[in-house]
C-alpha cells in the first residue's frame, strides 16, 4: 500500500484491518461481470484495504481493483 498523509492532520496514515461484526473481511461490489463466472454472479468483488490516522482517527477505505 502507498504512504498516505492525513490531510486532516498531516501525519502519515497507518495500515489497519477492518473487518465485518462476524469477522469476514471487508469487500465491495465491482459491477465487473466480464467473465462466464461473472455472469453467473460470481466474482465482481475487490478486497479493500484501510489506513487510519493515529492522531484524529480518520479512516479511508482503497479498493484492490487489480
Amino acid at each position: 500500500m502507498a504512504f498516505h498523509r492525513c490531510p486532516d492532520c498531516g501525519v502519515t496514515m497507518e495500515v489497519t484491518t477492518v473487518r465485518s461484526s462476524d469477522g469476514f473481511s471487508l469487500r465491495i461490489d465491482t459491477g465487473k461481470r466480464d467473465s462466464l463466472l461473472g455472469k453467473l454472479g460470481v466474482g465482481g468483488t475487490a478486497s479493500v484495504d484501510a489506513i487510519c490516522c493515529p492522531e484524529c482517527g480518520l479512516v479511508r477505505f482503497y479498493a484492490d481493483l487489480e
